[in-house]
């Protein structure tokens, strides 16, 4: 069980108790979060895909190629509630630890990279939504592909991690890195640190 913890980074951000651990797995594009989920859910964790690939190919379907790009505000919306969903569903859920990819801070956090304004409401989102802990995947162009839904080059999608780093800790958020690794061996990292460190929180 994760303890209820106060951010003190900044004022006034007060997170409501978290009764269990809901991790986060952030980082720029292409840096294998998806796989890890995938393989932790394999493996029987309680996991949450990302959900921003299901947000452009449905507006793919609809004529819309680059939804982010076209509409930035409305694609950015459409990811708010999704990940405000996830967030509740995960906290119904039976198990003690799910691993979410990406959160609701990477929304305000590519807004940043594009420079677009956002509702004050987004900002209200990620004070109102604690996650236990946060950990993040660095660049890695060795693995880095694009392709119809991810379409930043590696140079953008460093840019895109450096806002990341900047907006999740700006919520207080202490970031754990997840070292280049295999998949397998990157799990190990996570469920070790995890293992380790069986009261910490990201946010305090």
């Amino acid at each position: 069980m994760c303890n209820s913890a106060v951010i003190t980074t900044f004022a006034p951000l007060f997170f409501l108790p978290v009764q269990k651990e809901i991790i986060v797995l952030i980082g720029g594009p292409g840096t294998g979060k998806s796989s890890i989920i995938s393989r932790l859910t394999e493996q029987g964790y309680c996991c949450y895909p990302e959900i921003s690939r299901e947000v452009i190919s449905q507006a793919q379907q609809q004529g819309i190629a680059q939804l982010f790009l076209e509409k930035p505000l409305l694609f950015s919306e459409l990811l708010l509630e999704g990940r405000k969903k996830q967030y509740q569903q995960a906290l119904q859920e039976p198990h003690d630890m799910i691993f979410l990819d990406r959160g609701i801070p990477d929304v305000l956090a590519y807004m940043h990279y594009i420079g677009d304004s956002y509702p004050a409401t987004f900002d209200q989102e990620c004070r109102d939504h604690q996650y236990s802990r946060i950990f993040i995947l660095p660049p890695w162009e060795d693995i880095y592909v694009s392709d119809d839904e991810r379409y930043e080059n590696f140079e953008q999608a460093k840019l895109i991690y450096g806002h990341l780093c900047e907006t999740y800790q700006k919520y207080g958020y202490d970031l754990i890195e997840v070292p280049r690794d295999t998949v397998d061996n990157r799990i190990l990292f996570i469920l070790d640190n995890i293992k380790d460190n069986p009261d910490l929180q990201s946010a305090h």
